[in-house]
């Protein structure tokens, strides 16, 4: 891609892929599709109760299946015809890879991988189910390539690195007020302009930041317009 192209970063969240139908996992009282994160997310829970977590996942993965890119992934993907694109993504579905999105990094795992349960680097592509017994080709079971809470995330690093090169900075269906992505803004450069997107911003407009109060489809079809303009 041509160096003189300014670079855009996008942070993304639940809210971008709420629009194709994709439930957020967290509702509002807390739960997971019913359940405490600490039964369904943890590697305590993992080990005491793998089987409910492997169909936790499993259930999440079907979902995926069923639900398309909506116009927020497209017009990000579009972008890449004018602008430098990155995303950093908090999503573990593949929306973004399947509107078009060439350069994705995934903070939080990918439904669509699984890994051994003893290396963290080895990544399978998986579409199905998976169960209990079902292992990689030294006899080691395969667990969903999701970071847990509790453990760590092995991309910030690449993430920080990435947000340090931007010229523009785009949040869009997550908020400032949560981690990682409260975090990674700090590593932008202090003058480059930053948007907002968000249909209930916990914030206030500054003079670095733009925030649009709309949904994410919404949002990125007026950001666009003035990304072009500019």
């Amino acid at each position: 891609m041509s160096s003189n192209k300014n670079k855009i970063v996008i942070l993304s969240g639940a809210g971008v892929s709420a629009e194709s139908g994709l439930k957020t996992f967290r509702d509002a009282d807390g739960l997971w599709e019913g359940h405490d994160v600490t039964e369904v997310a943890t590697p305590q829970a993992f080990e005491m109760n793998p089987h409910l977590v492997l169909d936790f996942y499993n259930q999440r993965r079907r979902q995926l299946k069923t639900v398309n890119p909506n116009k927020a992934h497209q017009i990000l993907a579009d972008l890449e015809e004018h602008f430098d694109v990155e995303i950093i993504t908090q999503n573990v579905d593949d929306l973004h890879e399947r509107a078009g999105s060439t350069k994705v990094t995934h903070l939080h795992g990918e439904l669509f991988k699984v890994r051994p349960v003893n290396n963290p680097n080895r990544l399978i592509e998986w579409r199905d189910d998976l169960q209990m017994g079902d292992t990689d080709d030294k006899g080691h079971q395969l667990r969903p390539h999701v970071v847990w809470f509790g453990e760590a995330v092995p991309m910030m690093e690449k993430a920080i690195e990435i947000v340090e090169t931007a010229d523009i900075l785009i949040i869009i269906g997550t908020s400032l007020q949560v981690y990682p992505a409260a975090g990674l803004m700090d590593y932008a450069k202090p003058d480059i302009p930053v948007y907002l997107i968000d249909p209930k911003p916990g914030i206030k407009e500054s003079a670095k930041l733009r925030i649009f109060a709309k949904s994410a489809s919404a949002g990125m079809e007026e950001l666009k317009s003035i990304l072009l303009k500019s």
